[in-house]
């Protein structure tokens, strides 16, 4: 009983952690600007001889941010479609590319197959500061810098959906593969109509993940994308200023709706791609 009052005590712990953010999220955005200031303006301004404080609510609670972003700044609007315009493509050009990589790693026979896996697990692990430059040769020998090609590219040969999807092809029965082979299906076949509706948990979970790490990239934007009118609305969170506080905090309201909107339609399919994937490991 002790126990479980503990683990009880660490989670809400922990859950009120998170749920800190997006409090301060909310609450700045319904406070006003000289609060702002006062409160938060000493941690984003140089050399500021006050210490940066947070109260949990405003003392005036105010629509003005939420209505100055709405109405009066149609770049925080650009930079969102921008942003879309980015993460779909990437997403889409990553299911298209991965599940049928994931297929043949899972379920075909060919020569160094595992070796070639191996690759791909690597290319995974690899943090963005190291294959940064060789990306930037390539792009700019094909002539695609400062275009949203930069961007979609790289980010649609990604080497992490198909080790997510891989995983939800690993639990398709053979058996069934095997009925479908009798039955005069082909590999085609198999593939969309056995594999790709039983993987159907791991490709959504593949695609939630992928938008959410599209959507919240700042680094390849920012590396590849000079041109200002091309950026996404995570470099304008990304240079927010002591300035303009509030808006700051209202567009981050904004970029914030897409992926809880995505995380809730998919949590399900989300939640048993990755319990699957678990289980699979277990029993490996």
């Amino acid at each position: 009983m002790l126990k479980r009052m503990f683990c009880l005590a660490a989670l809400t712990l922990l859950a009120l952690f998170t749920w800190w953010v997006l409090w301060t999220m909310v609450m700045g955005a319904l406070t006003p600007e000289d609060e702002l200031r006062l409160t938060l303006g000493p941690a984003l301004e140089s050399g500021a001889q006050t210490r940066a404080f947070w109260c949990l609510v405003p003392s005036w609670p105010t629509l003005r941010s939420l209505v100055r972003l709405l109405l009066d700044t149609p770049e925080v609007f650009s930079m969102f479609w921008n942003g879309c315009l980015l993460a779909f493509p990437q997403v889409a050009g990553q299911l298209a590319v991965a599940a049928p990589a994931a297929w043949a790693f899972s379920k075909l026979r060919f020569p160094f197959r595992r070796g070639l896996f191996a690759v791909y697990l690597v290319l995974m692990v690899l943090p963005f500061q190291i294959t940064m430059v060789p990306n930037y040769l390539v792009l700019d020998r094909l002539r695609l810098m400062d275009t949203p090609l930069a961007v979609i590219l790289p980010g649609a040969f990604s080497a992490f959906p198909v080790f997510i999807i891989k995983k939800g092809f690993d639990a398709v029965p053979d058996s069934l593969l095997e009925a479908a082979a009798l039955d005069g299906a082909g590999p085609l076949r198999c593939f969309f109509s056995v594999g790709l509706p039983l993987g159907l948990p791991a490709v959504l979970s593949a695609a939630t993940l992928g938008f959410i790490e599209a959507w919240n990239a700042i680094e390849q934007p920012m590396m590849f994308l000079q041109d200002k009118t091309h950026w996404p609305l995570s470099l304008y969170l990304s240079n927010a200023t002591a300035e303009d506080l509030g808006l700051s905090l209202a567009a981050s309201l904004l970029m914030l709706a897409p992926p809880l909107l995505l995380f809730l339609t998919g949590r399900t399919a989300l939640e048993r791609g990755i319990g699957l994937s678990a289980r699979i490991n277990d029993g490996m």
